[in-house]
């Protein structure tokens, strides 16, 4: 098994496991209104207000909000990551981080500067951009030194980032990885969501008959995994390409069926060992019909479903990471707490029945065995199962 030995997180619920925690499973949301990325246009946006710590001092190229997204979720990963450097050897702990936004709010600014001045700012350094940064930057900050990657597949990006985290410790590549996903918000995916009118002017609905598209969010979710006993574990994953349009899911969910299989399969588990699912739930009408035929198909309406991007918005490439933390944080509840699953409540007749968890909702039992979605443009699909371990 691969354990999440420790968690950090920063999203628009907090900044600490706890004060998550208890946000997430009050229902309580933490989108709120604002044109800060859309002029003239007020969206929920799931933004972080928590002050984040400042990068005076380290190189322009890796200065960026993103990675200062990155740095709060680090700096409470410390001890973890000594104990294990000290354990192991700095070169046997590697870094592997989803992202798909990196540094471009930093990119905009610089043209909006261009175009008032003729020039690019001083501060402004093109490797602010580049997608390896949040994987370069935890490496330097830590003294890891072993292998360093970034993956970005849009929306699938941390949820393959923590999938190849397992891979490096089954090939013996390292014996601990940093692993999990940050984006931040920049007008740049707001406007190209707006462009394929996929953004909800209002909180979004999954699943809802009223559903009318995303909201965005930002966060960085970050685990240490090893193979050091912990209550959680990774213990299947899948992923899949359907090949089927640059931004629409394949209506038959052939792909996320795929990847939803083998999660199993590795995890050497059937449908009827699942307890929860959370969602990948973006309220779009293609995704919320494709996700729920699939599930429906394999699990019916038994297993208790619920998508939290109505509480955090959709943080894209840290949407993995992000979930697998709300999965995280159910799997210590002994009375099997489960995320809400925030909506109107006006199912749409034309979906298979699913069974949502609604505020308050437990299991009163531990959660055994949690599936967490994420499914991005391109037909990138992968899907993580996480059990409970008493070790």
């Amino acid at each position: 098994m691969y354990y999440l030995n420790q968690l950090s997180l920063v999203c628009p619920l907090g900044a600490t496991p706890d004060a998550v925690a208890a946000r997430l499973f009050a229902g309580d949301s933490g989108l709120v209104c604002r044109d800060s990325y859309s002029p003239g246009r007020p969206l929920p946006i799931g933004a972080v207000d928590d002050a984040l710590p400042a990068l005076d001092g380290w190189p322009r190229p890796l200065q960026s909000r993103n990675n200062r997204l990155t740095l709060a979720a680090a700096l409470p990963l410390a001890p973890a990551v000594e104990a294990v450097i000290a354990r192991h050897g700095s070169e046997r702990v590697a870094v592997v981080i989803g992202t798909s936004t990196s540094g471009i709010a930093e990119g905009e600014a610089a043209m909006q500067h261009h175009a008032r001045h003729g020039t690019l700012p001083e501060r402004f350094h093109y490797g602010q951009q580049e997608l390896m940064s949040p994987a370069a930057f935890l490496a330097r900050h830590f003294g890891a030194r072993g292998p360093a990657l970034a993956h970005s597949a849009a929306c699938a990006s941390s949820a393959k980032a923590m999938a190849a985290a397992a891979r490096l410790l089954k090939l013996g590549v390292a014996d601990a990885v940093i692993t999990g996903g940050v984006d931040s918000l920049c007008a740049f995916t707001i406007a190209g969501f707006c462009a394929l009118d996929s953004v909800s002017s209002q909180r979004c609905t999954p699943l809802s008959a009223r559903r009318a598209g995303i909201n965005i969010g930002e966060a960085a979710a970050l685990f240490v995994m090893s193979r050091e006993p912990a209550r959680v574990a990774l213990t299947g994953w899948g992923e899949s390409s359907d090949g089927y349009h640059m931004s629409a899911p394949d209506p038959s969910g052939n792909g996320a069926r795929i990847a939803i299989e083998q999660a199993l399969a590795r995890a050497g588990l059937s449908a009827a060992d699942i307890d929860y699912i959370n969602l990948h739930g973006t309220a779009t009408r293609h995704n919320d019909a494709m996700e729920s035929t699939v599930l429906h198909a394999l699990f019916g309406d038994r297993v208790a479903v619920s998508s939290t991007k109505p509480l955090v918005g959709h943080t894209l490439g840290a949407a993995g990471a992000i979930e697998a933390a709300f999965c995280w944080l159910a799997m210590q509840t002994d009375d099997g707490r489960l995320p809400p699953h925030l909506w109107d409540g006006e199912a749409d007749a034309e979906l298979p029945r699913l069974n949502i968890a609604g505020i308050g909702a437990r299991l009163g039992r531990p959660i055994r065995h949690a599936l967490s979605n994420s499914f991005a443009f391109g037909g990138a699909n992968a899907a993580l199962v996480f059990s409970r371990s008493d070790a």
